[in-house]
């Protein structure tokens, strides 16, 4: 029978649990009993691996990790399985790939169950291992996750601020322009009034320089007749007494 989901860790051959009347059966009682280390062995094999159950036909089936130990040309045909996997399933050798995450997660599944067989605190060692680096990668996904929605925060923020800043733009041009037109009117009418007033200057220049000359000619006129005045009482006062 096919297991439903083929993967790279091995499996026992599938055992029926129960059917569709609703017998159930032990999923190990066919099998002989093993010495009590083996079966310490297998219960933390189904601790790191647990079994996969799945329904067909309206019957459960239940399939247990292999407690088989690996040898040398199982690791060989592992490394060409995963090899013709990846070039199956058209795995990305570089950068993110779920494809390529998924095979080499089981193809670590696989070398701990053999780990485990040999020696079980090697394997839960390597469990640790594993289970750190699962975790370490799913911080990554998050932060990522996180980086990501915060960088699109950001560019709608960025966006909405760029149209805020043009729409500002053009209302400081607009009030740019006003303010240049209003200078200009300002410059005309300085321009104008300084006009006005040095027309205003050279008049009063010019009415103070008639008053003056008028002035002149009066004190002469009057300084002439003054003189002509004075000038027989000075005769007289000058001439013999006989």
């Amino acid at each position: 029978m096919i297991p439903p989901v083929n993967s790279l860790v091995r499996y026992d051959n599938p055992i029926l649990v129960a059917t569709s009347k609703g017998k159930k059966g032990d999923a190990k009682a066919t099998a002989p009993k093993a010495p009590a280390a083996v079966s310490q062995t297998e219960d933390i094999l189904n601790s790191i691996l647990p079994p996969r159950e799945w329904t067909e036909d309206g019957q459960l089936w239940v399939q247990y990790v292999s407690s088989t130990p690996a040898t040398r040309l199982d690791v060989i045909n592992l490394q060409e399985e995963l090899d013709r996997k990846l070039q199956q399933r058209q795995a990305r050798e570089t950068g993110i790939c779920p494809v390529r995450e998924e095979l080499y997660s089981q193809t670590f599944d696989e070398l701990i169950r053999q780990v485990t067989i040999n020696c079980a605190e090697r394997g839960l060692l390597l469990l640790r291992v594993r289970d750190e680096i699962r975790m370490t990668i799913s911080a990554y996904q998050t932060l990522y996750e996180s980086s990501v929605a915060f960088g699109m925060r950001k560019a709608l923020q960025a966006e909405q601020g760029k149209s805020d800043m043009e729409n500002r733009i053009v209302q400081l041009e607009a009030e740019k322009k006003d303010l240049e037109r209003q200078i200009q009117d300002l410059k005309a009418k300085c321009e104008a009034i300084e006009k006005r007033e040095s027309e205003r200057r050279q008049l009063d220049e010019k009415k103070h320089a008639e008053e003056v000359q008028f002035l002149k000619r009066t004190n002469a006129q009057l300084k002439q007749q003054l003189e002509s005045i004075l000038a027989p009482s000075s005769n007289t006062a000058a001439a013999p007494k006989k």
